[in-house]
């Protein structure tokens, strides 16, 4: 590159610089009515600065910017102007431009403070950790937990930071006994940790399922299930049929549309549409032993948009005991900013202004992906908060080709807010179920150093596993901030080095 081509750089970088203060401002001010929480004004700032930010294509300027040894902004989510100005400012150097003009290469103290907002954010929402580690550990909570006190007390010693409670099972009189035995270890092991209680939601599931054979109720390519409205009735032409507990989404179905169930194994597509319910053809189980219709089985619909109350009554009357006993509450199948007005609402009622409790909203829908920064804002904009990527549902909803890609697009636009990530669904989920892990979910559990917290599952070999990610999160964090890589001396080749 010539001189002239660094000074026209620098232009484009200027021009750049300018559409995201401009630009950025003006949607800072469209969100600014529902920020209450001062911690949060920076944050708030600067996600809108990076929404702008990644409107452009930056792909030829990142590698213009990489032999002059300048950042390629590659990694500047949770500091979008101050990230620019130390470029702009270095490349004026370069370009010999004395400019008053120029930004002015920021302090180390401004340049980093988005670090330093997600690590407070993060320890108001999961509190402290006694631990090396930086990421957090959570455990969901067996419904055995509740006569168990050894198993708290074993979890919290291996570095559990955070137990989960899932709403849709057991019940207070389960939970409160739970609730006891976390007190009970924390105090004597002397190790603190957070209670997420998770709401059920509403989500559609299959109920009073028929099948030609009961014992077998297996269903293969190209066989057709009738999913109704109510209750069905046997019928001799037809062998299969399974009552769907949200009927208002069928009315939204359409002819080809795909319908998924039980966590995407049984596909279908939509082929006739009566008044008696939806034909669907069976178009994925597996080649020769197919796909059991069972009940109380998730339905996914990720070609229809519906909107649904996604509180339930039974939700409701969970918040009392929640706002009573749990540090956080979790948020399912969440889709717009409606939906966490609510539950806030809801939570006012329950639980004093000056003790807010934090909210977790999972991410495992089209609608939430699209309405995420505007979640952010409501949620982060008046109490602590942090998001879950529900890799589940989430998968069977936009296809698992694009979970990966989704997954890195929701930790940069949380980072970009400073808001903790919480990395979910599978995490070592052969170790926590038989006792040995599989290659790749080690990799996966690596990779999720780059979240705030990783959750696992239940299974006889839980604390195994919170021994294993805690050895794995510990390793990883001497190599990798988030995307940034952490160049520590590479000891497996010390000897080479010193011939």
């Amino acid at each position: 590159m010539t001189q002239s081509d660094y000074k026209n750089l620098l232009d484009t970088l200027l021009e750049l610089r300018e559409s995201v203060c401009e630009d950025g401002e003006k949607l800072y001010q469209k969100w600014e009515p529902n920020i209450s929480r001062r911690a949060f004004q920076i944050s708030g700032q600067n996600l809108a600065n990076y929404i702008i930010f990644r409107q452009h294509d930056l792909r030829g300027m990142q590698r213009d910017l990489m032999p002059l040894g300048l950042s390629s902004l590659g990694r500047c989510e949770s500091r979008v102007l101050p990230n620019l100005d130390a470029t702009i400012a270095s490349l004026g150097a370069i370009c010999g431009v004395d400019d008053g003009n120029l930004p002015s290469h920021p302090s180390a103290d401004t340049f980093f403070e988005g670090e330093h907002l997600l690590r407070h954010h993060t320890e108001k929402l999961l509190g402290a950790s006694n631990h090396d580690r930086w990421v957090r550990i959570m455990v969901t909570l067996p419904s055995d937990a509740a006569e168990n006190y050894e198993f708290f007390r074993e979890i919290l010693n291996r570095g559990t930071n955070c137990v989960r409670i899932n709403c849709a099972h057991d019940g207070p009189e389960a939970w409160e006994k739970m609730v006891e035995h976390l007190r009970r270890g924390v105090a004597e092991t002397g190790q603190p940790c957070q209670l997420l209680m998770d709401l059920g939601g509403i989500q559609a599931r299959t109920a009073d399922t028929i099948a030609p054979d009961p014992k077998q109720r297996r269903l293969h390519m190209g066989d057709r299930l009738l999913m109704t409205r109510d209750k069905p009735e046997p019928r001799s032409d037809l062998e299969f049929q399974a009552r769907c507990t949200i009927p208002e989404i069928l009315d939204q179905l359409q002819v080809d549309q795909t319908v998924w169930i039980d966590d995407g194994k049984l596909g279908t597509r939509v082929e006739k549409i009566a008044p008696e319910g939806i034909f669907l053809k069976v178009i994925k189980a597996r080649p020769k032993k197919g796909e059991k219709l069972k009940e109380d089985k998730g339905i996914n619909f990720p070609d229809t948009e519906y909107y649904y109350d996604s509180l339930t009554e039974k939700d409701f009357r969970n918040l009392d005991f929640i706002a009573e006993h749990a540090d956080l509450v979790g948020h399912s199948f969440v889709q717009e900013v409606a939906d966490l007005r609510r539950l806030q609402d809801e939570l006012k009622k329950r639980r004093s202004a000056e003790c807010p409790i934090g909210i977790i909203a999972k991410i495992e829908t089209h609608a939430a992906i699209k309405n995420l920064p505007d979640l952010i804002v409501q949620a982060a904009g008046n109490q602590p908060f942090g998001v879950m990527i529900a890799r589940g549902d989430l998968a069977v909803q936009i296809g698992y080709q694009r979970m990966a890609e989704m997954q890195e697009e929701i930790m940069w636009m949380c980072e970009a807010a400073h808001v903790p990530v919480i990395w979910a669904t599978q995490v070592l989920e052969k170790l926590a179920k038989q006792g040995v892990p599989s290659r790749s979910e080690i990799t996966d559990a690596a990779m999720a150093q780059r979240a705030d917290c990783v959750m696992l599952n239940k299974g006889p070999f839980i604390p195994e596993a919170v021994s294993i990610l805690d050895d794995v999160l510990t390793r990883m964090q001497e190599h990798q901030m988030k995307k940034t890589p952490q160049l520590r001396a590479l000891n497996s080749w010390s000897e080479l080095a010193s011939i």
